[in-house]
């Protein structure tokens, strides 16, 4: 491997990590050593990358710093493509429109030597038939989590009883066969995940709550034992 292919390989990992990262782990993933590793660190700092930390802490790239535009490899284009069309196919296909035009236009900045064409995959999404319809709006959804707001829902468990709560609702997680809905329960006074199918009425309150949603996120990541990837350890 280059020495300027290795650069921005390393530019790539530093931007998959929200949180400072060892130079230990980044020589692991890239086969160098650590000395290798603060080199390169020190070339990319004085070569305008904005990454922050210091050898024995870390280092993160700060959010602000662009890669400029890096050409994917087949393979990547691969991944791209099936996760899309697997998004498009679940759950009522809320996302189908989106993810067909993000193909689009990646699509239409790729050089013919990279197009994928779909009767050349070799592994393909199924398509969910029976999937349970939503009585809420998930735009709307969405929007209280963004807005950060309190919500009382009114809830029909796998038993049938219907319940209402107030709760702080912080992420969607997408599944094969429906949403569920991550939120901290007052009634519980705890994390709870909901099927969204399940949720009969959603009520947004004029009342945000205390935490940020980023906190909440990362102590429920914490209680599920999710990294910051969101692969459970």
């Amino acid at each position: 491997m280059s020495r300027s292919q290795r650069l921005l390989d390393l530019l790539q990992l530093l931007r998959c990590h929200k949180y400072p990262v060892s130079a230990e782990h980044l020589s692991q993933k890239l086969c160098v050593s650590v000395r290798t590793i603060y080199r390169d660190i020190s070339t990319l700092q004085s070569q305008g990358a904005e990454i922050e930390g210091e050898a024995g802490l870390g280092y993160i790239l700060k959010p602000s710093f662009t890669l400029p535009p890096l050409m994917f490899t087949k393979e990547e284009l691969e991944v791209l493509l099936l996760g899309a069309n697997w998004v498009a196919k679940q759950a009522n296909g809320e996302f189908s429109d989106i993810s067909n035009n993000a193909i689009a236009k990646i699509s239409a900045v790729l050089p013919r030597d990279h197009s994928i064409k779909h009767d050349e995959d070799v592994i393909r999404v199924a398509s969910i038939i029976e999937v349970p319809e939503l009585t809420i709006n998930l735009s709307s959804i969405r929007e209280t989590i963004e807005q950060r707001y309190k919500t009382t829902i009114e809830y029909v468990d796998g038993k049938q009883n219907t319940s209402s709560r107030v709760i702080w609702p912080i992420l969607i997680g997408l599944f094969q066969h429906h949403y569920v809905l991550v939120a901290w329960c007052e009634t519980r006074k705890a994390f709870r995940n909901f099927r969204l199918d399940r949720i009969s009425t959603w009520s947004p309150l004029a009342e945000h709550y205390p935490s940020s949603r980023q906190a909440l996120l990362k102590k429920w990541q914490q209680i599920e034992g999710i990294n910051e990837n969101g692969i459970r350890y």
